[in-house]
């Protein structure tokens, strides 16, 4: 029993030392196994890292063979510029040199010819001298003597050739008595009535509250602002009740502008895209609404072949008003007026209504033209090829130019009785005479003017000089003078004709 344990026993002590050993025998194994891995991945790594260093360093001689062989090509392409900047500067140093002897030389012949010059005028002044001298003595007077005879000479001779012109103009104004006086008869028609309408400037839009206004001003006024830019006219917001002022001198703008704000303060959305919006929707109406009226009042009189410019013009007359009168009615009216005369004295009367109803055209005509408004119709109607009597009517309706023809008179003559019939225009008469009176005080502000009258409402002003104090070339400057000084100190619209009057009468009685 005992003997079996201890077998059993030692067994197991056998068993344990073999296991150790087995498990000591394979740990070292194992580890060895590690070491030689390890080792060859060392090894490897360094391989893989020597390769590497050496393609960097191939890589790195390539890049640096490059950008040496890129340097050295560019340092010759500068080297190849510089000498050819060097080249150029080289050729413009001799072409100064060569230009700088020419002007040395152009300096010397000049020099030498103000010399020769000098002497020359010396030479004359002593010349001039000496027939001065022998001229006094031949002719026994001073050149201040003969200078004085020769200018009594040439006033004699003026006032010789005066005589005659004035003897001309008179003979010819019997000779056209008897057309003067027909003209002046026929200026005596029938005068005619219709209705008159406000001549204004300014137009007033009514407003639901006084809350309005801020949101027709806006945030930092770019609403106001915003309506003014688009449409050319002033909006004017002040202390007046429920009310807004639109002020602008062109009428069609201002129908733009009274006829979009009315309809923003109806719907209430007010800011600048929507202002853009119905600017645009209005001014296409009232393109429209000026052509329907252009087209009517040309149907209405049955004149024919009228283009599409002038229908435009005469349609923007509608907006207009002169001292009261509505400017379409008042054309259509002198139209009317001019086929009526030219059918009684016989003249054309197709082209006198023509030219009544265009006479006024450069009223409407689409220009920023500082010229009269019988100036640009009468460019404008020659422009678009209107018969040569149609463009005199248009010029010579207000007398700018003189008439060429009978209808050109005719329609002068319908313009006056449209216009010079009772109650056909009207102005504020305050302002009227306030600036007669200012032209009349402008020009006899100047010296040697005897009376001074402002006529045609103020577009001539014509001034009575007196003929002792005002020579013919004082009566230009004064003329000179007074338009500049209505230039700087009156606000007009087209032009102001500026006459002077230089009268001399002489008197004498037989005993």
């Amino acid at each position: 029993m005992l003997k079996t344990v201890l077998v059993s026993l030692l067994c197991c002590i056998a068993g344990i030392a073999i296991g150790y050993v087995g498990r000591w025998i394979y740990a070292k194994f194992k580890l060895t196994s590690a070491e030689q891995k390890a080792k060859r991945l060392e090894e490897e790594a360094v391989r893989d890292a020597e390769a590497k260093a050496k393609e960097i360093v191939l890589e790195t001689r390539e890049k640096l063979q490059k950008e040496q062989q890129a340097q050295e090509s560019e340092a010759r392409e500068r080297r190849f510029e510089l000498q050819k900047s060097e080249r150029r500067l080289l050729q413009k140093e001799e072409n100064l040199d060569h230009k700088q002897q020419e002007l040395d030389a152009l300096k010397r012949q000049l020099g030498e010819r103000d010399a020769a010059l000098s002497e020359k005028e010396k030479s004359a002044e002593e010349k001039e001298q000496m027939w001065n001298a022998e001229l006094e003595k031949v002719a026994q007077m001073t050149r201040d003597e003969a200078k004085d005879l020769i200018i009594e000479q040439m006033k004699i001779k003026a006032e010789h050739d005066g005589q005659v012109y004035v003897n001309k103009i008179e003979q010819e104004a019997h000779l056209l008595a008897d057309k003067k006086a027909r003209d002046i008869i026929v200026t005596s028609i029938q005068r005619l009535a219709t209705e008159v309408s406000g001549e204004i400037t300014t137009t007033s839009v009514n407003l639901p509250s006084d809350e309005m206004k801020g949101r027709i001003i806006g945030r930092e006024g770019r609403n106001i602002r915003t309506l003014e830019t688009l449409t050319g006219v002033d909006i004017i917001i002040d202390d007046t009740p429920e009310a807004v002022v639109i002020s602008c001198f062109d009428p069609v703008r201002k129908e733009i502008a009274r006829v979009a704000l009315e309809r923003l303060v109806q719907d209430g959305r007010i800011h600048p895209a929507r202002i853009e919006e119905v600017v645009n929707k209005v001014s296409k109406e009232i393109g429209r609404i000026i052509v329907d009226e252009g087209e009517k009042v040309v149907f209405d009189l049955g004149i024919h072949n009228v283009g599409t410019e002038l229908i435009r013009a005469l349609g923007r007359l509608h907006f207009r008003t002169s001292y009261g009168q509505n400017v379409l009615l008042h054309s259509k009216e002198v139209a009317v007026l001019a086929g009526m005369i030219a059918s009684e004295v016989g003249a054309d009367a197709s082209v006198a209504m023509r030219g009544g109803l265009l006479h006024d055209i450069g009223k409407g005509a689409e220009t920023e033209s500082e010229a009269n408004h019988a100036e640009l119709g009468g460019e404008l109607v020659k422009r678009l090829g209107e018969d040569p009597r149609i463009v005199n009517c248009v010029l010579a309706h207000h007398n700018d130019v003189e008439p060429t023809c009978l209808e050109a008179i005719i329609v002068q003559i319908a313009d006056a009785i449209s216009a010079a019939r009772p109650g056909a225009r009207r102005e504020s008469l305050d302002n009227y005479i306030k600036r007669l009176e200012s032209l009349e005080n402008i020009a006899k502000g100047f010296d040697g003017v005897d009376n001074a009258y402002a006529i045609q409402a103020g577009r001539e002003l014509r001034i009575m000089v007196n003929s002792d104090v005002v020579s013919d070339d004082g009566a230009k400057k004064i003329a000179q003078g007074i338009a500049e000084r209505i230039e700087a100190e009156l606000r007009y619209p087209g032009k102001i004709k500026v006459t002077i009057i230089r009268e001399t009468r002489v008197v004498e009685y037989a005993k």
